[in-house]
C-alpha cells in the first residue's frame, strides 16, 4: 500500500474521454473523408472540439444539439456540406461507447473504499449504458440535464455538492480536460485535482495537483 496523495470523502470523474473512450474523432473522420482531405482532417476535428466546447458555455440544451449545432458550425468554416444525419449517428452511437481498458482495473480497487460519482456532460437516457460498461460500481451519477448546465459551468459541480451533501474541499476530481474540468476545479477549490494525461490537452501544472497516465495509476494516489 502506497502512501496518499489525498485522503477524499468522495472522488467524482468526468466521463466522456476520461473513463469512456470518447469516439467523436474517429467519427468525424469517417464521414467528412468524401468531403476533406486525410491531411486536413485532424485540424477539422481539433476545431469541431472547440465548437463543441463554445456551445456548452450558454444555457443548458439537449446534447443532441450541442453535437448538431457545433458540427454545423464547423463545416460552415470549413466550407463543406453538414450533414443532419450525419450528426444524428453520432448522437446516437455515444451510449454504446465503451471504457479505455485501464479503467476496470483501476476503479475495482477504490469503488468499495471510497464513493465514487460521475458528473457528465451527458444526456439522462444515455449516461447509464455508458457507466454500466466500466465494470466499477458508483455511489452517484450526475449529468448536465439534471444540472441543467454543463462543465465548464459552476452550476454543474454546485448541482453535484447540494446532492451530494459534501463540498469541493473533501473531494478529488478526475479528468483528462482541463477546460471543461480541472481549471473550475481550481476555482471551487477542490481538495486534489487529478489530470489523466490521455492526450487530448496539454498538461498545466497550474491546475492539477497530480498527474496520471491512465485509471490504472489513481489507486496509488489515494493510498490503496
Amino acid at each position: 500500500m502506497s502512501t496518499a496523495v489525498f485522503t477524499p470523502k468522495f472522488i467524482s470523474f468526468d466521463c466522456y474521454g476520461t473513463l469512456t473512450r470518447f469516439r467523436m474523432t474517429e467519427m468525424a473522420t469517417a464521414f467528412y473523408a468524401d468531403r476533406i482531405a486525410a491531411q486536413a482532417l485532424p485540424e477539422f476535428c481539433k476545431d469541431w472540439g472547440a465548437y463543441r466546447f463554445d456551445e456548452v458555455l450558454g444555457p443548458w440544451k439537449p446534447y443532441r444539439e450541442v453535437i448538431a449545432n457545433s458540427l454545423e458550425r464547423c463545416s460552415k468554416k470549413w466550407g463543406v456540406e453538414f450533414r443532419e444525419d450525419e450528426a444524428n449517428a453520432v448522437y446516437e452511437a455515444v451510449p454504446t461507447w465503451g471504457p479505455h481498458d485501464d479503467v476496470a482495473g483501476g476503479l475495482s480497487k477504490i469503488c468499495d473504499k471510497i464513493p465514487l460519482v460521475i458528473l457528465s456532460n451527458a444526456m439522462n437516457s444515455q449516461i447509464m449504458s455508458n457507466v454500466e460498461k466500466l465494470g466499477a460500481t458508483f455511489y452517484k451519477v450526475y449529468t448536465a440535464e439534471s444540472a441543467q448546465a454543463y462543465k465548464p459551468r459552476m452550476q454543474a459541480f454546485e448541482y453535484m455538492f447540494d446532492q451530494l451533501g459534501m463540498g469541493p474541499e473533501v473531494g478529488m476530481h478526475v479528468s483528462s480536460s482541463f477546460r471543461y474540468d480541472q481549471n473550475t476545479a481550481t476555482d471551487l477549490g477542490f481538495g486534489c485535482r487529478v489530470f489523466v494525461g490521455r492526450g487530448h490537452e496539454p498538461s498545466n501544472g497550474n491546475y492539477r495537483d497530480v498527474e496520471i497516465p491512465h485509471i490504472g495509476a489513481l489507486p496509488a494516489v489515494v493510498g490503496l
